[in-house]
């Protein structure tokens, strides 16, 4: 699904991302861990085309993500807010991202109700646009339009903040339903660790840019190894 062959990005002095070779199998549920700096949400923004590489390539489903757009017709992402258009109300946001993706408005609504339990009656029909909600529930919005086309591919950075417990629940629920049932490939980063170990069967450890682990977690197994990492480097 996708492959990541020497890529390198700086920013001046600093390297960011150095990895060497990496790939994400299709169907894979992956959780992308590292503290602050370590290079996540610069790595997706490179998978998204949202930053040019100064060496190497990733590679969706063959494509390299930065000669064709291909890609895009079957990824889904939310990395932060400035992914939403904040002018709009929830509705027609969703409904634009829906005729993006040839959906008829009978069929986003359809689509939208597997998400009726984590909008918990606070994002649609309530007459006001994106930029007033809370941060959370701008976070729900994002993730909910990154899922509506079914994308077989799914990239969210740090899906978990700003929720709630019950919606932090929800979500897993969410993405390991969608991870099995659709057999979709989902890559998530979070600083949860308790999260990532309770859905992604395999884990990556990110340390200044570079992927220094690669953890199969089976039945919760990796969370005693992260916890020891990660308590050595407080």
């Amino acid at each position: 699904m996708i492959h990541i062959n020497n890529l390198r990005k700086n920013f001046g002095h600093k390297t960011a991302i150095r990895i060497e070779s990496y790939r994400i199998e299709e169907g894979e549920m992956l959780g992308l861990v590292g503290n602050n700096g370590a290079g996540k949400t610069t790595l997706f923004r490179l998978a998204l085309d949202l930053l040019r590489a100064d060496e190497g390539t990733i590679q969706i489903d063959g494509i390299d993500v930065s000669r064709s757009e291909e890609w895009k017709r079957f990824t889904g992402a939310f990395i932060d807010e400035s992914f939403l258009i904040d002018y709009l109300t929830p509705e027609e946001y969703f409904y634009f991202i829906g005729k993006m993706y040839g959906l008829s408005k009978k069929e986003t609504d359809e689509r939208l109700r597997p998400f009726e339990r984590l909008m918990n009656g606070e994002i649609t029909g309530q007459k006001k646009f994106i930029r007033n909600y809370s941060a959370g529930n701008k976070q729900k919005i994002g993730i909910i339009a990154a899922m509506l086309h079914q994308p077989k591919l799914l990239i969210l950075d740090e899906p978990f903040n700003f929720l709630d417990p019950s919606s932090q629940s929800i979500i897993k629920h969410l993405l390991k339903n969608y991870n099995e049932e659709r057999r979709a490939t989902v890559i998530i980063s979070s600083h949860n660790l308790n999260h990532t170990v309770d859905i992604c069967p395999h884990i990556a450890l990110l340390e200044n840019g570079a992927i220094i682990k690669d953890i199969r977690n089976e039945n919760g197994s990796a969370e005693k190894e992260l916890e020891a990492y990660f308590n050595v480097n407080e």
